[in-house]
């Protein structure tokens, strides 16, 4: 049987571009067929995504040039993946989202334990640009509705062919959340959505209170654990 790493090498390396330019000079950028990323995402698969169990997703919009798009990790900037045992010679400037969710994995344990548990990642995987600069799909409604097919499809895939577990899914921002509901809706793939304000909001809003919000999310993610096996 394969593992959850295999799985979701397979499903992001093939994860297609959209098949026509976006609206509004926006582009899509797929960080897993480029070398560096690619070769990094995988030690890191292998490494923490190796058993077949389903995880609980943590799903952010798409990924951002300087975290994920370096990467390949979702969430990771170099600093963090380097801390998880993963060496790299890239530029070590921290990503905000990064060092928040690093937090909260060493307060759930490490990233051994954590990533036993939990996928992290976005609705959308491909990292968007316009003007060079990170783009949410959602900045736009004519962006947001080119590339709800392929959200929809990216979702489904997560869930059903990369191994999601379906009792509960965790959104990462607020504003986000409403399009993961509108998703939910749809497609009927998880029973409970559970939304977060998003790490790089506390991060930039709500530094001071880091502690407390790295608890919060320790809070509810450690209640999702009990029924993930």
């Amino acid at each position: 049987m394969s593992s959850f790493a295999d799985r979701l090498l397979s499903f992001l390396t093939a994860f297609p571009l959209p098949a026509a330019p976006l609206p509004d000079n926006v582009v899509a950028v797929s960080p897993y067929q480029q070398p560096e990323p690619l070769r990094l995402l995988t030690q890191f698969a292998q490494r923490y995504y190796a058993s077949n169990r389903p995880r609980v997703a943590l799903l952010g919009i798409n990924p951002g040039r300087l975290g994920n798009g370096r990467t390949g990790v979702a969430f990771t900037d170099p600093t963090a993946l380097s801390a998880w045992g993963i060496a790299n010679d890239l530029p070590r400037r921290r990503e905000p989202s990064s060092e928040f969710v690093q937090a909260v994995i060493v307060a759930m344990g490490g990233p051994q334990v954590f990533y036993e548990h939990f996928f992290l990642g976005s609705l959308y995987p491909l990292v968007l640009l316009k003007n060079d600069l990170n783009y949410n799909f959602y900045d736009s409604p004519a962006v947001t509705q080119a590339l709800w097919p392929n959200i929809q499809h990216s979702l489904q895939q997560m869930t059903t062919e990369v191994g999601l577990a379906r009792h509960a899914a965790v959104c990462l921002g607020r504003r986000n959340g409403q399009y993961f509901q509108r998703l939910n809706d749809e497609l009927q793939l998880f029973d409970t959505l559970h939304i977060l304000d998003h790490p790089r909001y506390l991060m930039q809003y709500k530094r001071r209170a880091l502690a407390d919000n790295v608890a919060r999310y320790r809070e509810v993610l450690s209640q999702l654990i009990t029924y993930s096996h």
